[in-house]
């Protein structure tokens, strides 16, 4: 009995595991997608290698002493190099057979003659092969953990000229090899650092859990490593919002999990119901889905209707002539969290709210004339700008009741319309002026998405979208170079 009831306790445990971990939010980067990564890659990867430090080096030989100075990488051929998605690891970058050009300082000496000057050099049949691990960091972010790298050098032959030119080709063979053997030396940990440190840097700049307004913040942890295909790279993230005065009262995602099946777009984004959900459970839970509209603000034929309606209430709970004049006030508040429901036809969020009917009696309290119940179904449409995720609400099906009996809901039926009205022409603009301000997808600094389309289906939202670099991988490392000290620790894990 005790074993059974501990399997039971194991099973439920793990189940509210299972559900609390689901992904709200799941992106796909494609080979489309990573072919213009790569023409990015290739310009910061031409940058590192040509900025690597190559030590001086002295010998002698027979008669002849001589230094090499300076080197330094001036081109290199990247017509050959390829990036792709290697399964079940992260991403691979090779170049095959590619060509470096180099120049350095010479400084050689024979008897009592001394020869100074520059030298071109070039590398041929250069090939590297590098693997980058993406996994998922303690603290939830994408990063690349290790790197694996191998650098060749098939052959390296210098030009020489003038008076000289029959002593260097002497020693031509051993300083090439020497040199050679250099460069391939410091093309690796070239790329290590680049990729370790710097790229890390730039991933560094992807939300994991950030407050998006006053209000509430979202929660984009990665809930696993990315999974890695042929053609395509799936990342699962939490997607979840929370209130910021409470950051741990949050709402159970009991929502299907997000599908994307696609691979024509550079990138695919798929959000389920839970997503839209947890926002507005947080925003409900964060006490801002009421508001309050005086008399000021209504129609003179609603402020009309509504001192007609409750006329006889009036009479009986502010009998003064002064408060029969006395301005009314509409205190709305949302009773429940607001629940968004995703189908093929599209996307409707599904509202209950009170509508207190007040009056405003001068030097008295506020007198309660009616509690009227709000039953609201909104279309949704969701909009993409640049990288943040937004929504535009209008008003579809508005019933109200009242809370109180049969027979003042009758009378309320007057009312029906006009409080619709000032429902849509007064609330509703408040509504869309905060849910169009959209929440950042979890992407990396510099990179916007274009030519979005988006499709519904049961239960998830998709979108296929193009990238767009309005700024470049060496920009943005820049720019982020602050956070490189805090960051260090995170790779080194």
């Amino acid at each position: 009995m005790a074993a059974w009831l501990l399997s039971s306790i194991l099973l439920l445990f793990g189940l509210h595991t299972a559900l609390g971990t689901k992904p709200a939010c799941r992106i796909r980067i494609t080979s489309p997608g990573l072919r213009l990564l790569q023409s990015e890659a290739l310009i910061f990867v031409a940058e590192e290698l040509e900025n690597i430090s190559i030590a001086d080096f002295v010998g002698k030989e027979g008669l002849i002493q001589y230094s090499i100075s300076g080197v330094r990488i001036t081109d290199l051929d990247l017509s050959t190099a390829s990036l792709s998605f290697r399964p079940g690891e992260g991403l691979q970058f090779e170049v095959k057979n590619s060509s470096i050009s180099v120049n350095f300082q010479r400084d050689m000496l024979y008897w009592l003659v001394q020869d100074v000057g520059q030298i071109n050099a070039s590398a041929e049949g250069a090939n590297i092969w590098t693997v980058l691990n993406l996994t998922k960091s303690k603290e939830g972010q994408l990063r690349i953990s290790k790197l694996s790298c191998t650098a060749s050098i098939a052959r390296m032959h210098a030009q020489f000229t003038g008076s000289f030119r029959g002593f260097y080709e002497l020693i031509s063979s051993l300083l090439m090899t020497g040199l050679r053997f250099l460069i391939n030396k410091q093309i690796c940990p070239a790329l290590e650092h680049s990729a370790l440190v710097l790229l890390n840097s730039l991933l560094a700049t992807v939300p994991v859990r950030m407050p998006v307004d006053s209000y509430v913040g979202i929660d984009y942890s990665f809930l696993s490593d990315p999974d890695v295909k042929a053609d395509w790279m799936d990342m699962e993230f939490k997607g979840m919002f929370y209130p910021l005065g409470n950051e741990n009262d949050t709402l159970v995602n009991n929502a299907i999990v997000p599908l994307v099946k696609r691979t024509q777009r550079m990138v695919y984004i798929s959000v389920s119901e839970y997503f839209f959900d947890s926002a507005m459970y947080s925003y409900y839970k964060a006490g801002v889905l009421k508001t309050d509209i005086p008399e000021s603000k209504m129609s003179v034929d609603l402020a009309y209707l509504l001192r007609t309606t409750f006329f006889g209430a009036i009479i009986l709970l502010a009998p003064t002539s002064s408060a029969k004049e006395a301005p009314l006030l509409l205190d709305l508040e949302v009773t429940s969290a607001p629940h968004c429901t995703i189908k093929p036809s599209g996307i409707t969020v599904s509202v209950n709210a009170l509508m207190n009917v007040i009056l405003l009696p001068p030097n008295s309290k506020p007198v309660m004339l009616s509690s009227i119940v709000m039953e609201s179904t909104l279309n949704a449409k969701v909009t993409l700008k640049g990288k943040k995720l937004g929504m535009k609400l209008d008003l579809k099906r508005f019933r109200m009741y009242s809370s109180k009996s049969t027979l003042e809901s009758l009378a309320l039926i007057p009312l029906q319309t006009p409080i619709k009205a000032l429902v849509h022409f007064t609330v509703m603009p408040i509504i869309n002026e905060r849910t169009q301000e959209g929440v950042q997808i979890p992407l990396p600094e510099g990179i916007d998405l274009i030519n979005e389309t988006m499709r519904n289906h049961m239960g998830f939202l998709s979108i296929g979208a193009d990238l767009h670099f309005y700024k470049g991988l060496r920009e943005v490392i820049n720019m982020n170079k602050p956070i490189l000290s805090s960051n260090n620790s995170t790779v080194s894990n």
